[in-house]
Formats: C-alpha cells, structure tokens, sequence
C-alpha cells in the first residue's frame, strides 16, 4: 500500500496542515478526525490498516486530513463567537483547498465520498450537505449531527448553517436540494452499545427522508460500543457491501 504524508501552509487556517495519502487508485475516501485528534488518527488505531484490502486492489484512495476541534468547539479558552468562526475557516480550508488537491492527485474529479467516526462523522456530513455540488456521499459512523450539542449553549447563524438537524427541514426545494437528492452514497452507522446514540443516527435519516433525500442506515447491535473495534468492523464491512 502506497502511503504518502504531505501539508501546506492553510490560507484559510493560518496554519501547516498535514495530510496522508493511502493507495494508488479508486474512488476518493476524505477521512476527518474524530474530537481532537489528527490526520494519522485512523494509521494509530488501525482503521486504515482494516481496508488495507479495498485499498490494496484499488477500490479506494484515502485522504486522511488534520482537524482544528481543539482550536474551535473543544476550546474552552476562547469565547464561542470565535470558535464559530474558527469552524467556518475550517469548512473554507476543506472546500477551497482540500477538495482540489484531491481532484490533483486524482487527475480530476472522481467521488469523493466523506467519512469520519464520532465527530469526525458529524464534520463528514455536514460538509456534504453543504457542498453536494463538491462531494459525492457520506459515511457516518456513530455520529451526532447537532451542532448544539458541541456548542454549549451558543447558537448565532453559523451554529445554524452548521448544524444539519437545523438547516436541512428548512433547506428550500432549488439546485442545491435536488444536488442531494440524486446521491447514490448517504450512510450514517451506529451500534446500540455503551457511549453509543443511535437516536442521533435515526434522526438525520429521518430528517433526509423528509427531504426526498436517499439514505441507508445500519444500526448494530448492543456489543457494538463508540470505540475502535466497532469501527474498524464496520468500515470495511460496509465498503465490501454497498460500494
């Protein structure tokens, strides 16, 4: 497996950024973070070496990117009017930087499918339903996809357009709707065991379906807790499966 480690300096960010590259060919997987880790999260526990197969015949290329949650929502030293804004610089370093240097190393567009576990899950698909014009589908795993429950009680216009179970019952029928609702590849995952919210999972999926928007929803069972077993069983599994 050809594995590459990159960065540049962020114009958005203000900051290195690094990046790491697993594979040669395939459909693009960006991977954000879960909490406050970082770009080689998925290499340390093993996620990455779960799809060493997928990846190895060429199903997929991964992109595995730093996140800033430590300088924005898990930052509890600065007042959370910053740490909005630091957010939206995050979503204008994945739009305005990160998508095209994929679609570099790919030659061109090819899907692009987000992904991430916990918060990185909640990063991954709120970045699609911002930009479907950009990215081709998701996959969640144990996810919670409410801003607020990372804001502590803030909430101005960016929480809002930030948090997918407040923008998308009001999202208006337009382009950017039916962007959505012609995506073969939205899935949100869970299990039922401890630290889990398949709640969480249930309600984006029902907040799509009222949208016309398709989408695919496993729930595993109760020995499936929010922990790295659990995800490195899942991704591979549902990667066999559905793509």
């Amino acid at each position: 497996m050809q594995r590459i480690l990159d960065s540049w300096y962020s114009p958005n960010l203000d900051k290195q950024m690094e990046i790491a590259i697993y594979g040669h060919y395939g459909f693009a997987l960006l991977m954000f973070p879960s909490a406050g880790a970082d770009y080689l999260e998925y290499e340390r526990f093993h996620l990455i070496e779960s799809i060493r197969p997928l990846i190895d015949e060429g199903m997929l290329k991964v992109f595995s990117i730093n996140s800033i949650n430590n300088e924005s929502w898990l930052n509890h030293n600065i007042p959370p009017r910053e740490k909005a804004v630091r957010h939206q610089q995050y979503n204008g370093y994945i739009e305005e930087e990160v998508l095209p240097y994929i679609d570099a190393k790919m030659n061109g567009h090819t899907m692009t499918i987000t992904c991430g576990v916990s918060l990185g899950a909640f990063h991954a698909a709120n970045m699609l339903f911002r930009r479907p014009d950009l990215i081709d589908g998701v996959i969640g795993m144990s996810g919670i996809y409410d801003l607020k429950a990372y804001s502590s009680g803030y909430y101005d216009e960016d929480v809002y357009y930030n948090s997918p179970v407040d923008y998308l019952p009001n999202m208006p029928d337009g382009e950017h709707l039916e962007h959505l609702r012609r995506k073969e590849h939205i899935h949100f995952l869970s299990g039922e065991g401890p630290y889990e919210a398949p709640a969480a999972t249930w309600a984006i999926a029902d907040l799509l379906g009222m949208k016309s928007i398709p989408n695919t929803v496993e729930i595993w069972g109760r020995e499936w807790s929010h922990d790295w077993p659990t995800w490195r069983a899942m991704l591979p599994s549902y990667l066999e499966r559905k793509f």
